[in-house]
Formats: C-alpha cells, sequence, structure tokens
C-alpha cells in the first residue's frame, strides 16, 4: 500500500492548519465541485477511502502498558503516544471520552499510570493536575471493571475485586438461558479470552516497577475490594451469584474447568485473521495477546507476531506524536464516499468508483461466521461485508447495505458479477432479521437486556439488539434498488412480508414527539434522518403522517437564523463508572443561530438534551437534510426555510480545499461511554446533502437557488 495513514481533518496538510474557510460567498456548484476533488485526492491507489477513527485516550494508554507487559516498549513509538496523552489532557486535569464531557475518571487512571511508566515523574505538572482530579472523582475505588482488570494485571489491584467470570461460560449449551451468542459480538469477543485470564489471574511484572497507590483516594490499607453493582434486583442477584463463584474458587470447585479453558483457547485462536486481528477491534486484540503471554507464547511466535503487527495498522504514528485507533473503517468510509461522489455528479463508471467498486467486491465475505449460529432460515449463504479491512468473522448489516447501495449506484466491467454480490447480500440480510421486525448490527434477536447487569457490564453494552437506524438502512437499500428497473428484480429478493415487518418495527420506535433514537450516530438527528429516507422511499403514503411528524422535529431542532437559543443542563458524569445522575453541576450551551443541527453526546445520557440545540456541525447538519429532503418528496411538501439555511450553512462553513471540519464527536461505539469521531463524516455526507438538494433544484421542486 503506498500511504498506510488514514486520512485526519487535522492532520491532511500542515498548509491547511488555522482557519481555511472560505472568506468570499460561494456558489452551491462550486461547494459541490471543490469537494469531489478534495475526496478524489484522498483515494488510495487501491480503491478505497481511509480516515482516521477518532476516540478517547483509553486505547493508547492501554497500548503503552501492553507493550511494557509484553517488555517491547522499546521498539515501540511509546514516547509519541505519551505526548499524544498530555496533548489530550483538559485544563481540569483529567481526560475526556469525547470532547466537553467534563472527564472521564477511568480514562484518567489509566492516561496517568501510562505516562507514569514512561518514566514523567510524578512531581510533573502534568501528573499533579491528573492525581488532583482522580482524587477528587473517587480515585481507583470508582473507576469502571475493565480499568481495575487492567490495573489487576499490573499488580495496582487486587484479583478478587474483580467480578469472576468461570471458564464454562464458554461451553453452555443452546437450552441454557444463555450462552455466548446471546451476548454482542463485541461482548463475546472479550468474555472468551477474560475467561483465561480470570481463572489465571496474572500479575505482569513492569519496569520500572511504581506503586500508585496515591491514587486510592481513601488510601490503600482502606481499599474495600469486594464491589456493589447497582440497586436493582438483577445487579443484586449477580452479586450473590459472584460471591458463590469466588467460594467455589477458593475450594477448587469449578466444574468443566480444564475442559473450558481448552474450548476458549481454540475459540480464540480460531476467530484470528490472517492479518493477525481479533474481531477487527483493539479490546478483542487486547485480552487475546495477553491470553498468548499466559500460554507462554513469545513475541517472535508467529500467531503473536501477527497480533501485535496487526495492532500497528491501528495506530497512527505523526511527527511528534502517536495514537492508537479502536478499529479502523476502510470499507464504511470507502461506502459513503462512493455514494456521494457518485450523487454529486460524478459519472458512475469513472475510473475512482470503478477501482473502488472493485475493491469492495474483493472484500464481501463468503464465509460462515458467528452470525451463522442463531440462523432461524437453515443453510443460508454468506454475503455481508465487514466494516474493517479484515473481519471475516462479523460482516454488519449497517455496513453490508450501505456497500450494497455504493455498488449500485456505479457501473463495472462486469456488471453481472456486481449484481450478483447483491443479491448475495440481500438474501443474507433476509435472514439477519429480529423476531420484532428490526435489525441489529451483527446478530439476529440480540436482545436478553438482562445481561446488562452482569457484574462485567457497567458499559451496558453487552447485546445488539434490533435499533432503528440499522433497519431504516435495510429499508433505504430496498427503496434505493427499486428506483431503477435493473435493481427491481434485486429489491424483490426481500419479500414482502420482510419489509413490512421493517416497516412496522420503524413505527413503533417512533417517539412520541416524533424523532427516531440513533444508536450509531448522535442521536436523533441521525436516526430520525435514517428513519424518514427508509419511509420515503418504501412507505411514503402509508407512513405519512410517522414522515410530517418527523420532519417537523427536525425543523424545531434547527439552529435557525434569527432564534436565540440558551439553556442549561444539571446532569453531568457520575464520578464513578461515567454513568449520570442529578447534581449541582451545569453545563450551558449557546449555539449560534447558523442555520445548522447541532445534537450533543449528551443526549444519550439524558433523554431531555435531545429537545435542546447544540453548536451545528457540517455532519448532522447533513443528516438533517437529508431526512427533510425525504419527507419533502415523500409529502410533495417541502420545508424550504429550513432546508436552505442549512444549505448555507454547509457552503459558508466548507473550507478553501474543499472539505469541512467537525471537532465534535457524532459517531457512537457504545452510547454513553464510547463515542466516536469519523473524520470523513464531515466530508462525505455534506456532499451527499447538497447534490440531493441541487438535483432538487434540477427538477424545480424549489423557487429559488442558493
Amino acid at each position: 500500500m503506498a500511504r498506510m495513514e488514514p486520512y485526519s481533518q487535522e492532520y491532511f496538510k500542515e498548509e491547511y492548519a488555522g482557519d481555511m474557510r472560505n472568506t468570499e460567498p460561494i456558489s452551491l456548484d462550486e461547494g459541490i465541485r471543490r469537494s469531489q476533488e478534495f475526496l478524489l485526492s484522498l483515494q488510495f491507489p487501491e480503491g478505497y477511502w481511509w480516515g482516521e477513527l477518532e476516540a478517547n485516550t483509553t486505547i493508547t494508554s492501554q497500548t503503552i502498558i501492553l507493550y511494557k507487559m509484553f517488555g517491547i516498549d522499546d521498539r515501540k513509538p511509546v514516547q509519541k503516544m505519551g505526548n499524544y496523552l498530555k496533548l489530550q489532557q483538559c485544563d481540569h486535569g483529567g481526560w475526556e471520552l469525547y470532547y466537553g464531557d467534563g472527564g472521564h475518571l477511568s480514562a484518567s487512571i489509566e492516561a496517568y499510570i501510562a505516562l507514569s511508566l514512561l518514566h514523567v515523574p510524578k512531581t510533573d505538572p502534568v501528573l499533579q493536575k491528573a492525581y488532583k482530579y482522580i482524587i477528587s472523582r473517587g480515585g481507583i475505588s470508582k473507576a469502571r471493571i475493565f480499568t481495575k482488570i487492567l490495573l489487576a494485571l499490573i499488580g495496582i489491584y487486587d484479583w478478587k475485586g474483580i467480578p469472576s467470570l468461570p471458564p464454562w461460560v464458554v461451553l453452555l449449551p443452546g437450552w441454557f438461558p444463555f450462552t455466548l451468542y446471546d451476548m454482542a459480538c463485541w461482548a463475546r469477543g472479550c468474555v472468551v479470552p477474560l475467561t483465561i485470564i480470570c481463572d489465571k489471574k496474572p500479575v505482569f511484572k513492569l519496569k520500572p516497577e511504581k506503586s500508585f497507590d496515591e491514587l486510592y483516594a481513601e488510601g490503600r490499607k482502606n481499599v474495600r475490594f469486594g464491589f456493589t453493582f447497582g440497586g436493582s434486583w438483577t445487579d443484586k442477584l449477580f452479586v450473590g451469584i459472584d460471591y458463590t463463584f469466588k467460594a467455589m474458587e477458593k475450594m477448587g470447585l469449578v466444574p468443566f474447568r480444564r475442559w473450558g479453558l481448552q474450548e476458549a483457547e481454540r475459540w480464540v485462536l480460531k476467530r484470528q485473521e490472517d492479518s493477525g486481528e481479533f474481531l477487527g477491534y483493539f479490546p478483542p486484540m487486547f485480552y487475546a495477546m495477553l491470553c498468548m503471554k499466559i500460554w507462554g507464547y513469545d513475541v517472535t511466535h508467529p500467531v503473536l507476531h501477527r497480533a501485535l503487527s496487526a495492532l500497528e495498522m491501528f495506530t497512527i504514528e505523526r511527527k511528534d506524536h502517536c495514537v492508537v485507533q479502536s478499529a479502523v473503517s476502510p470499507v464504511w468510509d470507502t461506502a459513503l464516499v462512493v455514494r456521494a461522489l457518485v450523487e454529486s455528479g460524478l459519472p458512475p463508471d469513472h475510473p475512482a468508483l470503478q477501482k473502488a467498486g472493485e475493491w469492495l467486491l474483493e472484500k464481501q465475505i463468503t464465509k460462515h461466521g458467528d452470525w451463522s449460529y442463531k440462523s432461524k432460515a437453515g443453510y443460508v449463504p454468506p454475503g455481508g461485508w465487514a466494516f474493517q479491512f479484515f473481519n471475516r468473522w462479523y460482516p454488519d448489516v449497517d455496513d453490508t447495505a450501505v456497500v450494497a447501495m455504493a455498488l449500485h449506484t456505479i457501473k463495472l466491467q462486469k456488471e453481472d458479477v456486481k449484481n450478483g454480490a447483491i443479491a448475495c447480500a440481500v438474501d443474507w440480510m433476509n435472514t439477519m432479521q429480529s423476531s420484532n421486525g428490526g435489525w441489529g448490527a451483527y446478530d439476529i434477536d440480540n436482545d436478553k437486556s438482562w445481561l446488562n447487569s452482569m457484574p462485567f457490564a457497567d458499559l451496558k453494552a453487552m447485546t445488539d439488539p434490533p435499533t432503528a437506524d440499522v433497519t431504516a438502512r435495510v429499508m433505504e437499500l430496498v427503496g434505493r434498488l427499486m428506483e431503477s428497473k435493473q435493481g427491481q428484480a434485486l429489491a424483490q429478493r426481500m419479500p414482502p412480508e420482510v419489509l413490512a415487518r421493517g416497516l412496522a418495527y420503524l413505527r413503533n420506535e417512533q417517539e412520541e414527539d416524533g424523532c427516531w433514537w440513533g444508536r450509531w450516530g448522535v442521536n436523533y438527528i441521525y436516526g430520525t434522518c435514517g428513519a424518514l429516507m427508509a419511509m420515503a422511499l418504501t412507505a411514503p403514503t402509508t407512513h405519512g403522517e410517522e414522515i410530517r411528524r418527523g420532519a417537523k422535529w427536525l425543523v424545531k431542532m434547527q439552529n435557525k437564523k434569527g432564534k436565540e437559543v440558551k439553556w442549561s443542563s444539571m446532569a453531568r458524569p457520575d464520578a464513578g463508572s461515567g454513568g449520570w445522575g442529578e447534581v449541582d453541576w451545569t453545563i450551558e450551551f449557546r449555539p449560534e443561530a447558523d442555520g445548522g443541527w447541532g445534537e450533543t453526546c449528551f443526549s444519550y445520557n439524558d433523554k431531555a438534551l435531545k429537545y435542546k440545540n447544540e453548536g451545528s456541525t457540517a455532519a448532522q447538519t447533513a443528516w438533517a437534510l437529508q431526512g427533510l429532503l425525504a419527507a419533502g418528496n415523500a409529502l410533495d411538501k417541502y420545508e424550504q426555510e429550513a432546508i436552505e439555511q442549512g444549505v448555507e450553512y454547509l457552503l459558508s462553513h466548507q473550507r478553501k480545499d474543499g472539505s469541512w471540519q467537525d471537532r465534535p464527536f457524532t459517531g457512537v461505539g457504545f452510547p454513553c461511554q464510547f463515542m466516536l469521531r469519523y473524520h470523513y463524516y464531515g466530508n462525505h455526507f455534506p456532499l451527499s446533502a447538497l447534490s440531493r438538494y441541487r438535483d432538487h433544484l434540477h427538477a424545480r421542486k424549489f423557487k429559488v437557488s442558493i
């Protein structure tokens, strides 16, 4: 590969540092042209687009500690990683999960320890500020479980304060109340290696050896390593079960222990990609590599060496600092960029699009994965796409629908092969529909919410239930295919009853005020946009009322010019795990009345915040425009003033190189706990929205042009 570094908004070109917004008004056509040229300039020679997937500092902190545990930190750019951590520290001394969240205790503890292991003295102002912040939030005892596991691995926390996870969990049969496959794939990928780690309870000695007793707010001698977990009956039940497991461990009465450990080892090794990744995400890779150390693998062992090499793909090394991503998103980025470029008027057989299409076809997954465990349709040919370069075990519905739409819009030399790939994808998605009519991202009926009461589940992300945004994506695909004669045969591969159940699910998920919750994008703007596009394409007459209500909600949420908005929230992160509570602490938002749309990540923590406007972003403005344009198509009545103000916002905030820059996080890993910033979101979504608006102008659906 010619350039193995993803596009980053801040570091694309040094000469673009600072404010690069256009000083003179530009036309709609000029804005679209500049955006086209910008995106085309970023295509990799192989045909794909790949942008940075920014998360929080915990991934980089854990990588530093991992390299220390393996004794290979002298061969890795850990000092640059330390520089990154220093750059990300906030004025209050802590580190955030996303910009402006007020700081996060566990992220701050991990950064403090990582920097200390890089020989930053505890008298350094960076660690002094961090220490004060950590103690003010309760110290190590208030950290989340996964941080405590990390600390137990290096002797800072006692293993008796970690929930038990007996190896026989991996052996549970299908008739049991739950199995591994009732957990979300990301949870499953962590739980299996953790059964090995929690059984062995290793403590890896690091150099230099350091004490971090100062991070216990109550003093190390006063620490109680037992734990409590919420107040519901399910929480109390699981805590009681954990006490029982611990007692059995002390007596050596762990049934099927050896068999469970053997099966866990087999499961982990089987799911390593040839390229070295495990499930395509950092946490499963982290725990899998620790298992290999427990098994006695040297860093030169082929399996461990591949895994460590794969981690380098997640690493972005720059001149002065280095950051590690939680995952990479080339398939997702490529499909969305292709869609935007086609919508902007690039010929469907343009060489760049053909190259991208061929690359996407190569990435289709044609082997069975864990998704097939709960399939109710008998033998189903695989046909999905994953998010990453490599992740054959876990294709996901969202990526598959977007890739299928992207391929449908372009023209390849072998159209029959392309259409065959789309047909296979539609067939696969048919079998992935859950019982309630919706689609989850990776699995069928992965909705046993009580699993979030397990002591390990303080992130509340143990399941992957159906959601409105993923369901809407599938419905949108069907609608897009129906728009062309060639696509109609492909769309008809989804039976009418499947489509009807999906639409019924979307109708049931609509909130009373007209919006939809968004699982994978922030938040109600994202969910509402997707639902409106899906319904407008597939059920414009039967779901007109739902469409009208959704459009009205979007208009209400606009930072409309001439509308002064000021509001406050009393919600803030809990001092412990990052949850939220009512305390005496105020966040005040003063969004600019600029015609755009914006929504805070806090709306996941406090549902009431969905009614409050946040500072506008290019991505969220583009989503709202897409939703309003789709609603107008269905209702034959457009919210023209709101749409035109949104278009004006995008054109006035475009930079001279044709890009947009969104600082806020608008993507989601786990709501409330792990937010994401896709560096391409602020570029292809605006191009798509502007292009659709121009199409409406050409069709004379509006009276005036911008």
